[in-house]
């Protein structure tokens, strides 16, 4: 019986210590702000340009921006005006235009 309340007490407290952090790891992912003030730094700092977007229903729109160095960003931006980044990366790909250079040639 010892043995059983051992084991579920570590896993207990693992599950909780995953559980606190996990939030904290999200919160440091997304940034929010002003969308004019985030669309400026993003031409500013890696020369992004809004390529497509999207709606999330009646909740959110869904912007994408890309570099030709290929550097990426995905915006939110909800009903009440507030905008996030929602990820960010490098190494973007247009498969649309690569499919089309695949099938002109």
């Amino acid at each position: 019986m010892a043995r059983y309340f051992t084991y579920r007490s570590i896993k207990l407290s693992a599950i909780s210590m995953l559980m606190a952090l996990m939030p904290l790891q999200a919160e440091a992912q997304v940034s929010c702000g002003d969308r004019d003030v985030i669309v400026a730094r993003l031409g500013q700092l890696f020369q992004e340009h809004r390529i497509g977007y999207g709606l999330v229903g009646q909740a959110a729109v869904v912007e994408i921006y890309v570099s030709a160095a290929g550097t990426w960003t995905v915006l939110m931006t909800d009903v009440g005006g507030q905008t996030c980044i929602m990820g960010a990366g490098d190494s973007w790909e247009n498969t649309l235009m690569a499919h089309a250079k695949e099938r002109d040639s």
